[in-house]
């Protein structure tokens, strides 16, 4: 006992989250730490000669100078294996469905509780033979995680040898299901692995991206898609919906596994998630959504230090399953928090700020973060790719695009989807505003769209963007000179250009039939706008009247193009085929009358 307290220091002052320890033998930087009696969760961020300085992950009211503090000799890790799927961990992968059984609805400081069911026993198959020679990344076997996600136990980094036995069975996560002859000796595996957050798991070589990450909302999909393995963010002020479009993402789009990080949100746009996602069905399996989501709930009304802790830790996760050659989605709510807390903590430790009193390092911080994402050929003999996409909300103050947070982002990610409050107040959502939003995947992506979708894809996209420009450009004209200035072909784009913007980009995420969009109604939808847009231009050319091309029967299908059934695409061939159709007949009676 007397030796147990020789091991461990003691608190010198508190400022916060930030606690300073003296004489802390054997500290490392990054290595975890036991704060206080409470034994509360911290991690060494600084050692200055006998000085310690540690972020605390918990609430430090009460500590005291004098209370023990003890390392754990490890670095802020992770428990990868079975048993992640459908859970919901705090920032410090906590489980808190554990901790209501144990301690209620509030989570009591000092707490701890193991991420993985140690009893629950997995049904293991083995898919390698006694005396094959396995590398890191190399799978084992695999276990039936939920009912759409096979979890592939998968050879540790850094080990590799022969294997020496191994069987089928119903294990535990701690149990040996295999023994490699390595030249250091004999070596059990067992179902879990321990990861360090702050380091990234190891792969062979990042690849180009070739594939869109489909998301079911037109606006992303077809102006500005995001690719399998991108990054994209999402800035936006206060109610411009950036929580329903993460959530909307997280819903639909088709990556197997989905990694939803509540970074410093409210409490209640939490609460939706959790309260939502279960009873959702995932459109692609069948099955409820929550059977390919791990949730990380850290928000607002948590210890803000644990808020770069839940960064880590979701990124760690989507990392394990992007190596087993899945798709991973991971969606971070918000990266805003995640910097403020790091602002917070930078000023307690009185470092030089920078920009708005952000610390120096915070690009480099946030560059670090979004790298972790890409398509990626995984850690093995055989020949398995996966890929990590990270898209991260952002929370500028006021939507000031041009802080360091929103700027910094800006400089890393590929993709930006710009939200506006002008749009959210005229109830058009998703608010990404199409003037000033841009995704750099457009060519990386376009033979996928030839192929998959529409040879003239890429051409309608292009045409659409030129018609909303146009429309910005006359809509100026109008509020100086009024809409009786322009010329019939002008006022034909405005209208135009409302249908792409009402009937097109508009979309409902509480209305079943209009919440999700496959890519190829997408594009029947899109040509339909474009087709009367197209046949309308060659009529005013041939002098029939705007009148006359506004009138046509078929606008009225054009309107309700949206509510179209993705079982019935066939109807939207019909509406095209009825546009140019009643376009003829109108020339027909105009060069009759004409006669």
């Amino acid at each position: 006992m007397v030796m147990n307290i020789e091991k461990k220091g003691v608190i010198f002052s508190v400022n916060g989250p930030v606690v300073i320890a003296q004489n802390l033998p054997d500290a490392k930087m990054y290595d975890m730490a036991r704060v206080g009696t409470k034994k509360l969760a911290g991690e060494i961020i600084g050692i200055h000669g006998s000085a310690v300085t540690i972020q605390v992950y918990e609430e430090t009211a009460g500590l005291q100078p004098g209370e023990p503090v003890e390392t754990t000799h490890e670095p802020l890790s992770v428990e990868l294996g079975p048993g992640l799927i459908g859970n919901i961990f705090d920032g410090t992968q906590r489980p808190l469905d554990v901790i209501l059984k144990s301690s209620g609805y509030f989570i009591p400081r000092g707490v701890e509780a193991i991420p993985l069911d140690r009893t629950k026993k997995w049904d293991f198959k083995p898919v390698v033979k006694i005396g094959i020679a396995v590398q890191p990344g190399d799978v084992l076997g695999e276990v039936q995680e939920s009912t759409t996600i096979v979890h592939k136990i998968m050879v540790p980094p850094g080990l590799s040898g022969t294997v020496k036995s191994i069987k089928p069975g119903a294990f535990t996560v701690e149990q040996t299901i295999a023994v490699l002859d390595t030249p250091e000796g004999e070596k059990k595996i067992s179902m879990l692995q321990r990861w360090p957050v702050r380091t990234p798991r190891p792969y062979v070589r990042k690849l180009n991206v070739d594939e869109p990450l489909i998301t079911g909302q037109r606006v992303i999909d077809t102006f500005f898609p995001i690719a399998k393995g991108g990054v994209a963010c999402i800035p936006g002020p206060f109610g411009s919906g950036k929580t329903v479009v993460q959530h909307q993402l997280a819903k639909w789009s088709n990556a197997e596994v989905i990694v939803f990080i509540g970074c410093g949100e409210r409490g209640n746009e939490m609460t939706d998630v959790l309260m939502e996602f279960p009873e959702l069905i995932d459109p692609y399996t069948g099955e409820p959504l929550m059977k390919r989501t791990i949730l990380i709930a850290n928000t607002s009304n948590m210890p803000v230090a644990a808020r770069e802790a839940s960064v880590y830790t979701g990124i760690t996760m989507a990392e394990y399953y992007r190596d087993m050659g899945y798709n991973v989605a991971l969606m971070a709510d918000s990266t805003s928090r995640w910097a403020e807390a790091m602002r917070e903590i930078s000023g307690r430790l009185e470092e030089m700020p920078g920009d708005e009193g952000f610390p120096a390092y915070l690009g480099s911080r946030i560059a670090s973060f979004y790298e972790r994402s890409g398509k990626i050929q995984c850690l093995a003999q055989e020949d398995r790719q996966g890929s990590l996409s990270v898209i991260g909300a952002v929370s500028p103050p006021g939507g000031d695009l041009s802080e360091p947070v929103t700027q910094n982002t800006l400089r890393v990610v590929q993709v930006f989807w710009g939200l506006e409050d002008r749009l959210a107040y005229k109830r058009h959502f998703p608010a990404i505003n199409w003037l000033i939003s841009y995704s750099l995947y457009i060519q990386n992506l376009e033979s996928y769209f030839k192929e998959n979708v529409g040879f003239d894809f890429s051409d309608l996209r292009a045409l659409a963007m030129r018609i909303l420009q146009q429309e910005a450009e006359l809509e100026e004209i109008v509020r100086l000179v009024g809409v009786e200035s322009l010329s019939f072909k002008e006022r034909f784009i405005l209208e135009v250009a409302r249908s792409i913007r009402e009937d097109f980009l508009q979309q409902n995420a509480f209305v079943d039939i209009d919440t999700f969009t496959s890519l190829q109604k997408q594009y029947l939808m899109l040509k339909v706008v474009l087709v009367y847009y197209q046949e309308g231009m060659k009529a005013l050319d041939q002098g029939l009247s705007l009148r006359d091309i506004l009138s046509i029967p078929v606008r009225e299908r054009i309107g309700r193009i949206k509510f179209v059934p993705e079982d019935q695409s066939s109807k939207l061939k019909e509406i095209i085929s009825e546009i140019q159709d009643q376009m003829k007949a109108k020339m027909r009676g105009e060069v009759e009358s004409n006669v």
